[in-house]
């Protein structure tokens, strides 16, 4: 019976294990867990989520703070129009985090950003071009596009010196969304180092409707297979979403899958940025605890626990502070939700916004608990201490197990 171990994931001629670490904002997948991946010859994510915010947490900076006192004047002001980031901080930010992680990067695997393309930031194009050349110039070895098509990211660091050489991805939930980049990109004959073929049950926001249970895995990711061989484009194509233990991943590895992408199961490590007293809200839910609903601004549905204290939160929108999703022309479907019923309740109290979060706020406090759609059963990866609580993972420990078991196994911690 083989296991992830018997395969390697193969870039060029240098091969690592085929384990990847997803990169879960808002620095819920921190250094710290990708680093760990590394060393042990996978693949780990940071994410460049809130990237002023986590650079604050991790270096002391202040620059949610000076934004914040920049744009003060405008906090009850409706139109955020006039909230823009600094492109020389958000660079620097980027730099420190990204570059942080790089220096203390030990073992042969390799680190990469996850950069989505839904954090537009009342600049989509600027602040994207910004991210990923600082996080270039910072060192990475790879940059995954999730959260959009991207149809036009690639252009955007064309011109960098390591455009050539750092390692691209794509995340897809279809052939039509992959041929869709392809087609966009081919003026720039430089195809994808990787695609990852996100399927229905993975966490966070899906590339699907609400009809997400239609779907599976296994036929999507057989079809991108097959038109990636059928055009000879040799593109390693990754498996992610609903891949719990290693022999689901050997199932994807055997019928070629060059690699698996897991996040799921992480949320529980030692490593794992979430609060502790969250990953035991996680440890504790049932099945029908996970909701996918559509309180996200960014317009995709989102795989959460239906617990999570920001459902229904009537926060003030705080764009001012971060406004990551703000569109090109300071607009979120959050504020408008938020106008509607402050319209409603005009002395601004006991408002509920039952149909959108404020997604970055409640992120940063992380009071919106989006997961993976098998969250139900990480009760069953560890055990339970005399109180009731669950003891928590290595990151090690997970992702050997990941590596090394078989028959649908799941080492329990000692």
């Amino acid at each position: 019976m083989k296991r992830v171990d018997d395969f390697r994931l193969m870039f060029g001629k240098k091969e690592y294990v085929p384990i990847i670490v997803g990169g879960m904002g808002v620095d819920i997948s921190t250094a710290e867990l990708a680093l760990e991946a590394v060393r042990l010859g996978g693949i780990g994510h940071i994410s460049d989520a809130m990237v002023n915010d986590v650079s604050d947490r991790r270096f002391d900076t202040s620059f949610v703070k000076d934004k914040t006192k920049q744009y003060k004047a405008n906090i009850n002001n409706a139109d955020k129009s006039g909230i823009k980031f600094d492109l020389d901080v958000l660079a620097d930010a980027t730099r420190r985090h990204v570059g942080a992680t790089m220096e203390a990067k030990r073992g042969d695997g390799l680190i990469f950003v996850n950069c989505m393309e839904k954090l537009t930031m009342n600049g989509p194009r600027e602040t994207l071009q910004v991210r990923m050349a600082s996080a270039l110039n910072a060192g990475i070895d790879g940059i995954t596009l999730s959260a959009g098509l991207h149809l036009g990211s690639f252009g955007l660091i064309a011109d960098h010196p390591r455009f050539r050489d750092v390692k691209l991805g794509i995340i897809v939930s279809s052939v039509r969304a992959l041929q869709l980049f392809l087609r966009k990109n081919a003026r720039l004959d430089r195809l994808p180092d990787y695609v990852i073929v996100e399927g229905p049950l993975a966490g966070g926001h899906l590339g699907f409707g609400l009809d997400w249970a239609q779907y599976d895995l296994a036929t999507i990711i057989a079809e991108v297979i097959k038109y990636v061989k059928d055009e000879q484009l040799h593109i390693p194509v990754i498996a992610a979403g609903g891949i719990f233990t290693g022999s689901d991943a050997v199932s994807f590895l055997e019928t070629g899958s060059a690699a698996v992408q897991v996040a799921t199961r992480f949320t529980v490590a030692d490593e794992c940025g979430l609060p502790a007293h969250v990953k035991q809200d996680y440890f504790l839910a049932s099945e029908s605890d996970i909701e996918v609903n559509t309180i996200s601004p960014t317009g995709y549905p989102m795989r959460m626990l239906k617990g999570s204290p920001a459902i229904g939160d009537g926060i003030r929108p705080n764009c001012e502070s971060y406004g990551y999703l703000l569109d090109g022309n300071g607009n979120c479907a959050y504020i408008t939700a938020y106008n509607r019923e402050l319209a409603l309740h005009p002395d601004g109290k006991n408002i509920a916004v039952l149909d959108k979060t404020c997604l970055c706020t409640q992120m940063r406090n992380f009071k919106l608990w989006t997961c993976g759609h098998y969250t139900y059963r990480l009760k069953d990866t560890t055990r339970r201490n005399g109180d009731g609580s669950y003891q928590t993972l290595s990151a090690e420990h997970i992702f050997r197990d990941y590596q090394f078991s078989v028959d649908n196994q799941i080492a329990l911690p000692a």
